[in-house]
C-alpha cells in the first residue's frame, strides 16, 4: 500500500527560530498582530487548539519518557498533522482534527487552515531584534500523480514548497529533503530523513527555526561550574549562569514550585517552572495551558543544549489517531484513490540555551506508501529538573516546550 512519510523537525534554541504555512483562497495582506477587535480571527481558535494538543502531547511523551530530557514544537506537529487533513477523508479526516484539538461543529476545516493561514504570516514577520521562521515543503514522487485540489491547498494555506523527488532513487531523495532541512534550520537538523522507502508518494516536512537574544542577557563572566542534581543518586557539573536581577515570577504554593519569566527582545518569551524537592510528579502531572502569574526574584540558570528525537505512530494513537496509519486509511483527497496510509511519522527537535539567549529549531515529517504578593529578594536555582515553555505571548502560540532532567 503506497505510504505518506509525516517529517516534524526542531532545530534548535538560541537566538533564532523558524516556521510557515498555507479550501476556498482568500487574499490575506492584513499580516500585523491581533489587535483586541481581531480576538474572534480563526487564529484564535489554531492557538487554542495548538495549547490542548500541546499539553496533551506533552502527557503522553512524559509517560514514555520518565527520566529522560523532552524539547518538541506542538506548532510543528500540528503543522504537519494539519497539512496532511487536507486529503483526509472520514473518519481519518475526523480522528485528526479531533486529534489536534479542533471540533468540528465548533470550528469548520475552513476556518482551521485559514486560522493556520494567518498564523503563520504573523509568525513569520521580519523583526529586526528576534527571527522566528515556520515553513512546509511538500516531497513528492515525480511518478505519481497527486489531486490538484490538494496541491493548491497546501500551497495556498500553508505555502508548502511542491518539490517533485525520484524515490526510486533513495540516497539522492534522502539527500534533496536533508539539504533542505539543514538550509532551512541553519545546520541545526542535518541527516533526519533516512531509509526511505522507495514506494513512498509524499514526504510531508514542516521546520521551525528560532534565534531570540534575552532582553537581559547573562553576563559571560558570571558563569561558572555548579552542581545540578538529577536524581537523588546522580548530581552532575554544569556550567551555570548567574544573574543578579529582577524577574517576573510566581509562586504556586499549591503545586509547590516556582515559575519565571524570560523574556526576549521582541515578542517571545521563556517560562522556566522549577518544582520543589520531591515535586517533579506532581507538578508535572498537573500542567495546562493556564499556568500564568508574575514574580520577582533572584535568578541562576545552567547553559545547556538539548536534543530529542521521537517516532510519533504510538504517541498519535495514544491521542485517538490512529486510522491514519492503517490500510483503513482514506487520504484519498491527495490520490484521488485510497490506497494510501502514513508508513511514519517522526519529530527531531535541538535546543541551545546560553547566556545570549537561545536558538532552536524543529522538523516533522511523514510518508504515504501504497498500500501577586510583593517583589522578594530569593536566590532562585535551577540546580535540579525543571520545565520550559517557549511561547509568542501577543498571540499565545506555544512554539517549544518541554522538561530538563540532565542538562549534559
Amino acid at each position: 500500500m503506497p505510504h505518506i512519510y509525516l517529517c516534524l523537525l526542531l532545530a534548535g534554541l538560541c537566538a533564532f527560530a523558524h516556521c510557515h504555512h498555507t479550501l476556498d483562497h482568500k487574499e490575506d495582506h492584513d499580516h500585523s498582530p491581533l489587535a483586541e477587535g481581531d480576538r474572534d480571527l480563526p487564529s484564535v481558535k489554531i492557538v487554542q487548539g495548538n495549547a490542548d494538543f500541546a499539553f496533551r502531547f506533552y502527557h503522553h511523551v512524559a509517560s514514555e519518557t520518565a527520566e529522560k530530557n523532552i524539547i518538541f514544537s506542538p506548532l510543528s506537529i500540528s503543522a504537519a498533522l494539519a497539512i496532511l487533513s487536507l486529503g483526509a477523508q472520514n473518519t481519518t479526516l475526523s480522528q485528526l482534527l479531533l486529534g489536534l484539538g479542533f471540533n468540528q461543529s465548533d470550528t469548520s476545516e475552513q476556518e482551521i487552515h485559514e486560522g493556520f493561514h494567518h498564523l503563520l504570516h504573523m509568525l513569520n514577520l521580519p523583526n529586526a531584534e528576534i527571527k522566528l521562521s515556520i515553513g512546509n515543503a511538500l516531497f513528492t514522487n515525480d511518478q505519481v500523480k497527486l489531486v490538484k485540489k490538494f496541491l493548491d491547498d497546501a500551497k495556498h494555506f500553508y505555502e508548502a514548497d511542491v518539490l517533485p523527488t525520484n524515490f526510486m532513487n533513495p540516497a539522492v531523495a534522502e539527500s534533496q529533503i536533508n539539504g533542505y532541512i539543514k538550509n532551512k534550520t541553519n545546520g541545526k537538523l542535518d541527516d533526519v530523513v533516512q531509509g526511505l522507502d522507495p514506494e513512498a508518494v509524499m514526504i510531508i516536512v514542516n521546520y521551525i527555526y528560532m534565534t531570540a537574544f534575552w532582553k537581559n542577557p547573562f553576563n559571560y563572566l558570571h558563569t561558572s561550574e555548579g552542581d545540578f542534581y538529577v536524581d537523588d543518586q546522580t548530581t552532575v557539573k554544569v556550567p551555570m549562569m548567574n544573574k543578579d536581577s529582577r524577574f517576573e515570577t510566581y509562586r504556586d504554593n499549591i503545586l509547590s514550585c516556582e515559575v519565571v519569566k524570560l523574556p526576549y527582545k521582541g515578542d517571545v518569551s521563556a517560562f522556566f517552572i522549577l518544582p520543589d524537592q520531591g515535586k517533579m510528579k506532581q507538578v508535572e502531572n498537573a500542567l495546562s495551558k493556564d499556568v500564568l502569574l508574575k514574580w520577582m526574584k533572584l535568578l541562576a540558570l545552567p547553559r545547556f543544549t538539548i536534543s530529542s528525537n521521537y517516532v510519533l505512530q504510538e504517541m498519535l494513537r495514544k491521542m485517538n489517531i490512529t486510522e491514519v496509519f492503517t490500510n483503513r486509511a482514506d487520504l484519498s483527497g491527495i490520490t484521488g484513490k485510497p490506497e494510501l496510509k502514513v508508513s511514519k511519522a517522526s519529530h527531531k527537535a535541538v535546543l541551545d540555551v546560553n547566556e545570549r539567549g537561545t536558538e532552536a529549531a524543529a522538523v516533522s515529517f511523514g510518508s504515504d506508501k501504497k498500500g501577586p504578593n510583593a517583589p522578594s529578594s530569593v536566590l532562585l536555582k535551577f540546580d535540579r529538573p525543571f520545565f520550559f515553555f517557549m511561547w509568542a505571548p501577543e498571540d499565545w502560540v506555544m512554539l517549544f516546550m518541554g522538561k530538563i532532567v540532565n542538562p549534559l
